[in-house]
């Protein structure tokens, strides 16, 4: 529908799409502030408190975000440092930039699993309602910056924009290099789906010319990757790295599919910027997810490149930006349109 007569059936828009500002109040969320995002059908909520990451996101009360076990934490209950403690899972979380992946210690500074920039709470906040035509437009944006005394200063500025009536939302993210020397820059989209939205039905689907295990465990089970299966207990997580392609337009697409639910998501982005993908996967009971993950490294991390010499960088006084675009699809012909289109991008 068009403005006028969407205004013609609400006097609040917030009946229909809304940003609503919250605080937790209890556990070892108490204190972790953010926003709730709703737009009709599809709600998320993004962490003021952590990097304004999505810790949850739903489609008509089909919830589709990871949590593990440990659930929500607050940055002053537990921070990065805690390694796999730490990981809170959800929708999104962002690894970086000092590190992604594998924990290292490097000329006696320690980079901890996936690096510090999920636990900075973000600054110089905003959030918008707005009209933009017949669209309505919900905008959350804010800063987090990496940076210590005689070290890096690194700001990263991120913008989440979903626009009613649609069921997709995108990610745009600036990093600024503000010292005065290059600097190592990492990042890592970790997306992550669980249950209901993933259960042994999903089909996964990824523009992958090559698959490469990342050990042993995971190369046993790599001809696997594309289903999920049923929870075992105590079973080890899988993860691999795909060589993707990408389009006319310089970027892919990777998506998951639940056919017995008839809904799916697809997260496009640059491989310019993101030349790498990983996938996690893990069976485990009580841990039962899948994790969708462009970076700009590889699954080893720092240490990996350090040793290698390869180290990602980002220039004095310049700037990298990335831009994710995720949508939720509904129904089988939607499915066929987006496993066609995945399958004709070359990897």
């Amino acid at each position: 529908m068009d403005k006028q007569r969407t205004l013609s059936y609400v006097g609040n828009m917030q009946q229909l799409a809304s940003i609503h500002s919250v605080t937790y109040d209890e556990g070892q969320a108490k204190g972790l502030g953010a926003y709730q995002v709703q737009n009709g059908s599809m709600q998320m909520t993004i962490l003021r408190d952590k990097a304004l990451d999505i810790s949850e996101l739903s489609y008509k009360g089909i919830n589709i975000s990871f949590l593990s076990k440990p659930g929500l934490q607050h940055k002053g209950q537990l921070s990065s440092d805690a390694g796999a403690g730490s990981i809170m899972g959800g929708f999104l979380f962002t690894a970086g930039l000092d590190n992604i992946c594998t924990p290292a210690v490097i000329e006696g500074r320690q980079f901890p699993l996936h690096g510090h920039l999920r636990s900075i709470p973000a600054e110089h906040l905003s959030n918008r309602a707005f009209w933009d035509g017949d669209e309505y437009v919900l905008e959350v944006s804010g800063q987090m910056r990496e940076a210590e005394l005689f070290g890096e200063n690194l700001l990263l500025t991120r913008k989440i924009t979903t626009r009613f009536p649609r069921t997709s939302f995108t990610i745009e993210d600036e990093i600024e290099n503000q010292g005065f020397r290059d600097e190592p820059c990492f990042m890592l989209y970790h997306f992550n789906f669980g249950y209901p939205f993933i259960d042994e039905t999903c089909r996964i689907l990824v523009p992958s010319g090559q698959v490469i295990p990342r050990d042993q465990i995971s190369s046993n089970h790599a001809d696997q990757w594309k289903s999920m299966g049923s929870p075992v207990s105590s079973e080890h997580e899988y993860v691999y790295t795909h060589s993707t392609g990408s389009d006319a337009d310089g970027r892919t697409l990777v998506a998951v599919y639940n056919p017995s639910r008839k809904v799916g998501v697809s997260i496009a982005y640059d491989t310019a910027v993101l030349p790498h993908f990983l996938q996690w996967k893990t069976l485990g009971s009580g841990d039962y997810a899948l994790g969708l993950e462009p970076a700009n490294a590889s699954v080893f991390g720092r240490q990996y490149h350090y040793d290698n010499d390869t180290l990602p960088m980002i220039r004095s006084q310049d700037r990298i930006t990335s831009v994710l675009t995720v949508e939720i699809i509904e129904g089988d012909d939607e499915y066929r349109i987006l496993k066609e289109y995945i399958e004709n991008i070359t990897p």
